[in-house]
């Protein structure tokens, strides 16, 4: 479908050379012919007025017209009267075969992908009035090339809102905004590095291939610690080599644990031992049910902890915001990394985002976002007691995903294949395992974009896999 451009003439890039012996007539003609071939003026686009032509070229608007009217007798170009000159439609070049019709078994009746928020539930209207208000505000000055930091506004509000509701110890000069997660992990292994770090651990099962790759990214050594019941094995840890380690206290993916009380102040006194750091991904963090909240590990030791944390799972991955709160001795190679990375973070998202906070309303999408998710967890429970009473979950105090252990002598792949062919999506722990084990035979099942229907359905329909009978 060709693009309606708006406007009274679209532009369009076309040159003549005055000095070449061909006449501006034939130029004109061979060039439009090209666009039209290769497929840059699609079928049905609008082109320039053969006035606003003839003044961007410097011709007379004639010899447009002539152009134009050979163009046509040719088939390239049709001409209504009263509506604007547009490629014909046969003028199209031919494309590459239609691809096949997709297999009616990949329509899914329920996808159980895990870290993906309820999409249809981003509060738009709340975020349309934020960036109207932030946009009404904002001096002419925060058009220009801002702090790499981020704007003072945000990093005032996630600071403040940090402090009370994470129990962080968060500085808004100590605070840097970042591009989600991922840049946000980036930039922490890259001034590690710089700082001398050679070797980062994270956790096992987690996720490996992020951390591997970005450690790479960075120069570094990824190597696995074993993750059990009380979180990151922090002996493990400590014989591993690392001065830095990946983990996830508030509620560890995937396997949903609360790094214990003993653990944090051990893995506290592993940073003052080894000269070392731990980067904490805050994850899941907003969305809890059956526990008290557990505060940020970056609250206990603001200089060995660079905290990470993102609305990818509260809002929308989409929006890419996040911040680092940064160790002082950390805090400037992290700006100037994050100057090099992109000159800071698109500023009027992050006014946006400091609106939506400090007015209320994100607090109050939390709350409903937390009732939405409790009520797919029980579908989700519900729906396996029923159809599948032996699989057993856990990981569920928090959190829009489960873990979901299957008989001892399930194969875990072919569990994931088969469901698929019927219809369902499931995902293997053995992807978030370091070695790929598929054994203990377990599936993450997140629930944050699926309905209780679908929930429902898609249990039903693979429950004799789930429980080895298929």
């Amino acid at each position: 479908m060709p693009v309606q451009w708006a406007g009274l003439s679209p532009e369009l890039l076309l040159t003549v050379d005055r000095d070449s012996g061909d006449r501006l007539c034939a130029q004109l003609e061979r060039q439009l012919r090209d666009a039209i071939r290769t497929g840059r003026l699609q079928a049905g686009e609008r082109l320039p007025s053969s006035r606003e032509l003839a003044r961007l070229l410097g011709l007379s608007r004639g010899l447009v017209q002539d152009c134009y009217a050979q163009l046509q007798a040719e088939g390239y170009l049709v001409t209504r009267v009263g509506s604007a000159t547009r490629v014909a439609e046969c003028a199209q070049v031919p494309e590459s075969p239609a691809p096949p019709a997709p297999d009616p078994r990949s329509r899914l009746i329920a996808d159980f992908r895990h870290g993906v928020p309820d999409l249809t539930s981003f509060p738009m209207a709340d975020w349309l009035w934020a960036t109207r208000e932030a946009a009404r505000a904002m001096p002419t000055s925060e058009l220009d090339y801002g702090d790499p930091r981020g704007s003072s506004a945000l990093r005032e509000v996630v600071a403040g809102y940090l402090r009370r509701v994470r129990g962080a110890a968060a500085d808004p000069a100590r605070t840097v905004i970042c591009s989600g997660y991922a840049q946000g992990l980036h930039l922490a292994l890259r001034s590690l590095a710089r700082a001398g770090v050679r070797v980062v651990a994270y956790e096992d099962p987690g996720g490996p291939d992020t951390a591997t790759a970005a450690a790479e990214a960075a120069g570094l050594t990824a190597v696995p610690v074993p993750v059990d019941e009380l979180g990151v094995d922090v002996r493990a840890l400590d014989a591993s080599g690392a001065r830095a380690v990946i983990v996830s206290p508030a509620h560890q993916w995937p396997t949903g644990v609360v790094l214990a009380p003993d653990r944090r102040h051990a893995l506290i006194d592993w940073t003052g031992r080894r000269d070392a750091y731990v980067i904490e991904d805050d994850y899941d963090a907003e969305f809890r049910y059956d526990r008290e909240p557990v505060g940020t590990l970056q609250g206990l030791a603001a200089d060995r902890v660079i905290s990470i944390g993102t609305v990818s799972k509260s809002l929308a991955p989409a929006l890419r915001l996040g911040w680092l709160l940064c160790p002082p001795a950390l805090t400037t190679p992290l700006t100037d990394l994050k100057r090099i990375a992109d000159r800071g973070s698109p500023t009027l998202d992050q006014l946006a985002l400091a609106h939506l906070i400090e007015s209320g309303r994100y607090d109050r999408h939390l709350r409903r976002m937390r009732s939405v998710y409790a009520t797919r967890r029980t579908a989700l429970l519900s729906a396996l007691t029923q159809h599948a009473p032996a699989v057993s979950l856990s990981g569920l105090a928090a959190g829009f995903h489960a873990v979901a252990h299957l008989p001892h002598d399930t194969d875990e792949q072919t569990v994931v294949r088969q469901s698929r062919i019927r219809g369902v999506a499931l995902y293997g722990m053995s992807a978030c395992r370091a070695s790929g084990a598929t054994s203990p035979p377990q599936l993450v099942l997140g629930f944050g974009n699926v309905t209780e229907r679908a929930i429902g359905e898609g249990i039903a329909a693979v429950a004799d896999l789930l429980c080895g009978e298929g």
